[in-house]
């Protein structure tokens, strides 16, 4: 039986990776972070980007927040295995459950004199990132953002002197009142 071809693609689109960002609520304990980063390794899902601090102090719980890429079922896969874990508390798909909100902040150091100079504090303004070392010969921009606008950044930075480049991965949290 021969199915036209857009059929095909609408039964195979399931397979194809995807980005999604997870937000696990978990104890604040020594050894969580290990857990999870071991059921990751583990069954070789890779993390694109991962943060992790206590943010509910009084109930000693920590907030992890990773991105990661995977075809929908093995999405499913990792948030079920996750919530499985004894420490992990609620495990959040912000990707799928609404509008979310995403940044991330970067440090970027930039050598350069003269018009190399010029044209990387220029830049600097118009992504709204700020100076917070300088010296004669660089500087260290923060940006926060998107990740797209800091790759365009990072990217814009290169032929102007880039140096080096840190970043904190993505934090998310969903719009609206509700908490996780």
């Amino acid at each position: 039986m021969n199915q036209p071809a857009s059929a095909y693609f609408l039964v195979n689109r399931s397979d194809e990776p995807e980005t999604h960002t997870l937000s696990v609520l978990v104890d604040n304990e020594p050894g969580v972070l290990a857990r999870v980063i071991g059921l990751f390794s583990g069954r070789g899902y890779n993390i694109e980007s991962l943060t992790v601090s206590e943010t509910e102090h009084e109930t000693h719980l920590s907030r992890i927040t990773i991105v990661t890429m995977g075809a929908p079922m093995v999405i499913e896969q990792i948030k079920n295995q996750l919530a499985r874990l004894v420490p992990v508390h609620k495990v959040v798909d912000l990707t799928t459950s609404g509008a979310a909100i995403e940044r991330e902040l970067a440090m970027v150091k930039v050598r350069g004199k003269g018009d190399q100079r010029v044209e990387a504090l220029r830049l600097a303004d118009a992504f709204r990132a700020r100076v917070i070392d300088a010296t004669t010969e660089s500087f260290v921009f923060e940006i926060t953002g998107k990740g797209d606008k800091i790759d365009q950044f990072v990217a814009l930075m290169q032929p102007l002197g880039l140096v080096e480049v840190a970043r904190t991965g993505v934090a998310a949290l969903n719009r609206g009142p509700e908490g996780m």
